[in-house]
């Protein structure tokens, strides 16, 4: 028999690819309707935050954080002094809700203005001039030990914690990279200052041990051993806005940790003072009443002038001054 006709054998042919064409077009569309399926149910994840190391966000949590050693737990701002007056002087029950809004309104009104403007100005002159005013206003000698104790603390962990990271990163995210090595500078020029402050007072001292003498002020002009006052003294207050601003954040995210930290101070000692336990303390932090009275603190000294900042409460200073009178403590102040 003869093969087939070379017209058939074409025909096949021809077949045969719109088969396959009609195959691969199929198979087109049940990838794209994979791909479409795909897509819907697993969405593209999204970087969280442009820079891991130098996120503002970042060392909003770690400024804010309860175990940033800056030593808040040993001071219970005038909390443990309030509770003793109270049973013992008044014969009253002391309440942490009367104390509260006393004591955050005392700490903006003497502390806040000064976070603020060492946050728009980080230089070094301006710090140091907001921390001398800041140590001629606090009246209460044991409020202005546990401002300075804590100021030279935090300026410790910028040190040796934050400096090296913040650098590494370029800076905090804030402001500009001149303005963050301005910062930079300013908190090394302070720390200089703050070291030779420290070893004049320690050399007043051992000569007052040598020869004593009654000083009532600081300085020749008070009549002391003749050497000039410290140059400094590390208040927390206008440490912090610096910091604040170093690391990126805002001004009002700036004032807003700082209160919040008092309060959480406050919490913190009256656990440890047995007023409550740690569920109503974390009922209290969260409680629209401590956000509105930050909120409403930050408002009132938005632009309070540093030389107009003081005690508006002088109970507070008497409850704080009074602490050391105690007959038995479990706080410095």
């Amino acid at each position: 028999m003869s093969a087939n006709p070379p017209g058939r054998a074409h025909l096949g042919e021809i077949e045969l690819d719109i088969e396959i064409a009609g195959l691969e077009h199929q198979l087109a569309q049940a990838k794209a309707k994979r791909q479409q399926l795909t897509s819907h149910s697993h969405p593209p994840l999204l970087k969280p935050f442009s820079s891991t190391l130098t996120s503002p966000n970042h060392f909003l949590l770690l400024l804010s954080d309860s175990a940033l050693p800056l030593g808040s737990f040993a001071f219970s701002s005038g909390l443990e002094s309030y509770l003793a007056h109270q049973k013992s002087v008044f014969y009253q029950p002391a309440s942490f809700a009367a104390f509260l809004p006393l004591s955050i309104s005392s700490y903006a009104s003497t502390t806040l203005p000064f976070v603020l403007a060492a946050h728009r100005d980080p230089s070094l002159p301006n710090l140091a001039a907001l921390d001398d005013v800041l140590d001629a206003s606090i009246v209460c000698t044991v409020g202005r030990r546990a401002s300075v104790a804590q100021g030279r603390a935090l300026l410790s962990i910028w040190e040796r914690s934050f400096a090296e990271c913040v650098a590494a990163g370029g800076g905090g995210g804030g402001g500009g990279d001149e303005d963050d090595r301005g910062g930079a500078e300013a908190l090394r020029g302070f720390s200089v200052l703050l070291r030779k402050s420290t070893a004049t007072t320690a050399g007043s001292s051992s000569s007052a041990q040598r020869e004593p003498v009654v000083v009532y002020g600081r300085g020749k002009a008070a009549g002391g051993c003749g050497d000039d006052p410290p140059a400094v003294a590390a208040h927390l207050a206008p440490l912090f806005g610096v910091i604040c601003a170093l690391v990126g954040l805002g001004l009002e995210q700036a004032a807003y940790v700082f209160m919040l930290g008092h309060v959480k101070a406050l919490v913190s000692a009256a656990v440890r003072a047995g007023m409550f336990g740690p569920y109503q303390a974390q009922k209290t932090l969260a409680s629209e009443t401590v956000q509105g009275l930050i909120t409403a603190m930050i408002e009132r000294e938005w632009h309070t002038r540093v030389e107009e900042a003081g005690q508006n409460l002088p109970v507070m200073d008497l409850w704080v001054g009074r602490h050391e009178a105690l007959y038995s403590r479990i706080f410095n102040s």
